[in-house]
């Protein structure tokens, strides 16, 4: 009975997944069933907007000072940086070790349905990533990081203000507890989209997971599960010593189902921050940490990164050298931080990389972002999950600097005393 009550949901989610596939490799016209899914990812990217200002505002507006919250985010993005660097580079070892190119594999069919290429210039991206020109902007999902920047903003001026003892720093602790109840009611519905959006994806990309793409898809998926596995529990038990990765064990599947099931980052936002709280973690560091995930931590991407500009460099007959890496490795971490949130990315993380390496005419780059596009859509939901699932486990390590190295200890000692 205990187990059904942890476990439950996520069974019930991967029944969703599982029967999703299921139907769509098996009736074409599953495509159908994607409004099922549609309507979950739909709801949670509403709750989401409101929630991710609400959370990051009030975390920074009700801390003792503003110099601890500075800490927070300071420490929280050298913990992305340096978790993404490392997925890079494990990812560039294997892909150097192994032939992810498959014989005979042809590009010229894929570029004959390329969509138009645009350019975008870094400054354009920059500002778009940052800012927007109006406030009404800010209240969408496509503008998570502009919106976060303006959360910080608030936040420290409330702060200014008085902080926690102004009515304001109250009303944002109290709205943040009334979204988390909207979001316990949404997520009962959960199990029912994944159905819908796994039909979807079967019955759009079961030809190509089963044709020219099926060894690079095969190495990266599995990439994925061994980081989860391996890297993951690493992670934990740093931030939070050895009573750290049985509780990661305890509380990850959820955030990971969601965002495996959603593919999208921000959706995940509300599953983390309870899955976070429920480890011990404080109210300020998940309110902080994990909104600034959605959009900045991006391991699964940065190995996606490297995996599609290796498998472009095979089919090229291009050697995909650690210089390369690098500039890849960079380019990764930089032109995608705003673009994780969204389901597919956009596509401008992929732009951004084949404008670097294959813009020797227009034939070649069109060729490669139709490429590096399928891929990532393909790539998409083990990405989504390491980006997502991640984030929770990097507050672990962000507790240990902000709280001290006992923080699990005492959270735990506290919960049994209570």
């Amino acid at each position: 009975m205990q187990y059904l009550k942890n476990y439950g949901f996520v069974i019930f989610m991967l029944i969703g997944i599982v029967s999703g596939t299921a139907v769509g490799l098996c009736w074409p016209e599953a495509k159908g069933l994607k409004p099922l899914g549609d309507l979950f990812i739909n709801m949670m990217f509403c709750i989401v907007v409101p929630m991710v200002f609400v959370s990051i505002a009030s975390a920074i507006a009700n801390m003792g000072s503003a110099g601890r919250a500075g800490k927070v985010m300071g420490i929280t993005i050298t913990t992305f940086t340096v978790t993404a660097l490392i997925a890079s580079l494990l990812m560039y070892g294997v892909v150097s070790c192994i032939d992810i190119v498959p014989v005979g594999f042809s590009v010229s069919e894929m570029a004959a349905s390329a969509a138009e290429v645009k350019s975008v210039s870094i400054s354009e991206l920059v500002v778009n990533f940052f800012t927007k020109p109006d406030f009404v902007e800010l209240l969408s999902r496509r503008a998570m990081l502009p919106l976060i920047v303006a959360a910080v903003i608030f936040g420290f001026g409330v702060q200014l203000a008085g902080g926690r003892q102004t009515m304001t720093a109250k009303l944002l602790d109290d709205l943040s507890r009334c979204i988390m109840k909207t979001v316990t009611i949404v997520s009962y519905y959960a199990p029912i989209g994944f159905f819908g959006f796994f039909a979807d994806l079967a019955a759009t990309y079961g030809g190509d997971l089963m044709g020219g793409y099926a060894k690079t898809l095969l190495v990266y998926w599995g990439m994925c599960f061994v980081y989860l596995a391996v890297f993951f529990p690493l992670y934990a038990w740093f931030g939070g010593g050895r009573h750290a990765v049985p509780l990661m064990w305890r509380h990850i599947f959820r955030p990971a189902a969601v965002s495996f099931g959603t593919c999208s980052s921000v959706a995940t936002i509300p599953t983390n921050i309870e899955a976070a709280k429920s480890s011990g973690v404080s109210k300020e560091v998940a309110d902080i940490v994990l909104p600034l995930g959605a959009t900045m931590h991006m391991d699964g991407s940065a190995m996606g990164a490297i995996i599609k500009v290796a498998f472009l460099f095979g089919i090229s007959g291009m050697d995909f050298n650690s210089g390369e890496a690098i500039l890849a490795i960079a380019i990764a971490v930089f032109s995608s931080v705003a673009m994780s949130g969204i389901p597919g990315g956009g596509g401008v993380g992929e732009l951004v990389l084949c404008s670097f390496f294959f813009n020797n005419s227009p034939e070649q780059l069109t060729t490669a972002y139709t490429l590096a596009l399928a891929i990532g859509n393909l790539i998409d939901p083990p990405a989504t999950m390491v980006n997502a699932a991640g984030d929770y486990v990097s507050t672990y390590i962000v507790s240990k600097y902000v709280d001290g190295k006992e923080w699990l200890q005492e959270r735990l000692a506290s919960a049994e005393q209570a």
